[in-house]
């Protein structure tokens, strides 16, 4: 009898073990603990000590110390099997390829390379894909219209005026724009247009008072030295040049108030000639993020441009990048959500999201009754889209622009909301 139950109680460990020998059997190197096998052959070493006939005064004690031993064992190595097995078989939950959601990254743009030409000249590689980029922007720009293709510097001149008029007006625009909007631009140079004594020609500029002209524009940043500057000029194209506004860079740089992006951009606007390109905080701020250049200053990106940007975009790229500027890629708050560019993988500095709306209070009339004088009204939260620059353009052309229109449009370029289209 006592043969047979050490039998049946091998025969259940060997099948208890079977199944999982290997694990146990790694499990017994790392941790130390019997393996299957170790436990089997005690376990029948035991059984063989117990068979009758052996000695009985110390074998079925120890015997039965063994298998004591080799249970406990067992059974320490049993439960952490299970708990392995338990741990191994958990499901892990399989994504869909309806679940996963495809973003397009966008991807480094590398910046312009220089090579050595054969006749050691330094010849410039465009960035990469910059054509499909370009496209893309004026596709862009063409559905939103921007303060810049109504008021911008350009648009600004009487059409009534004579050439000459009309340059000295343009001239005068940009000298205005230089860190202040659009908007206000246009009304400063309305404002010259209706006041100025014989209109706005350099007689008139030569004839009005200092202390009446910074009154007419007192609304555009820094207008006490516009107005030494706007005097002076005016003195100098009289005696130097014939009453006529240069037509080299260097006679517009040598104006007071007037720099190499004001004159390029003049030569442009007023000659028709493209000598170089006219970089703004927009243009500056713009490639740059785009990672066509890494540039610190306006100038620096306006040589880099002209070193592979073909010469019959370098008038375009302002106007196309001065409007972008001012309803998409923000200098506060870009609205990469509406841009395509982000869309296709194509601006390395797109951020995610669409700041281009804000919530406001909203006062809804909810009950009224005229028999009791009972107004309810409730406040609800509204979410809006904003696009100051269409709203501004629109107050400007219907005349309902107010004083306090130039509120904080002297703020430093770059963080001003639609900084000049001239700057």
């Amino acid at each position: 009898m006592r043969t047979s139950r050490v039998s049946q109680e091998t025969k259940r460990v060997a099948d208890a073990l079977s199944t999982s020998k290997l694990r146990d059997t790694r499990r017994s190197i790392v941790n130390g603990l019997p393996s299957s096998d170790d436990a089997l052959d005690a376990t029948e070493g035991a059984g063989k000590r117990d068979v009758p006939g052996a000695p009985s005064s110390t074998a079925p004690s120890l015997g039965k110390r063994k298998r004591d031993a080799t249970s406990t064992s067992i059974a320490k190595a049993s439960d952490e099997n299970a708990a392995f097995v338990r741990r191994s078989s958990r499901k892990v939950p399989k994504l869909e390829s309806d679940d996963i959601k495809r973003e397009v990254k966008p991807k480094a743009v590398r910046p312009p390379k220089r090579i050595q030409g054969p006749n050691g000249a330094l010849i410039v590689e465009p960035p990469p894909n910059w054509e499909k980029v370009y496209d893309i922007t004026a596709a862009m720009r063409k559905r939103v219209l921007a303060p810049v293709d109504t008021m911008g510097c350009e648009n600004l001149a009487e059409e009534t005026r004579s050439p000459r008029d009309r340059r000295l007006q343009t001239l005068v625009a940009l000298m205005l724009s230089s860190q202040t909007k659009d908007t206000v631009t246009a009304v400063a140079m309305k404002n010259l247009q209706d006041s100025l004594p014989g209109g706005f020609c350099l007689e008139g500029l030569l004839e009005v008072e200092p202390e009446e002209l910074n009154l007419l524009i007192g609304k555009v940043g820094f207008h006490n030295n516009k107005t030494k500057f706007i005097k002076a000029a005016a003195v100098i194209l009289r005696d130097q040049f014939g009453g006529e506004i240069p037509d080299t860079i260097a006679g517009l740089i040598s104006l007071p108030g007037v720099g190499p992006k004001m004159a390029y951009l003049c030569m442009s606007a007023a000659w028709g000639r493209d000598e170089g390109i006219g970089v703004d905080v927009h243009v500056h701020r713009i490639t740059n993020l785009w990672g066509w250049h890494k540039t610190s200053t306006p100038e620096q990106t306006r040589a880099e441009l002209e070193a592979w940007l073909p010469r019959e975009k370098w008038h375009a790229i302002n106007h196309l990048l001065v409007g972008f500027g001012q309803t998409i890629c923000l200098p506060v708050g870009r609205r990469c959500g509406e841009c395509d560019l982000a869309k296709e993988g194509l601006c390395p500095s797109a951020v995610a999201g669409s700041p281009g709306k804000r919530r406001v209070k909203k006062e809804v009339v909810v009950k009224v009754d005229d028999l009791e004088d009972e107004v309810v009204v409730k406040v609800e939260d509204v979410v809006v889209q904003e696009d100051v620059g269409i709203k501004l353009e629109t107050e400007v052309k219907t005349g309902l622009v107010h004083d306090g229109l130039a509120e904080g449009s002297h703020s430093t370029p770059g963080v001003d909301a639609a900084p000049s289209a001239c700057e």
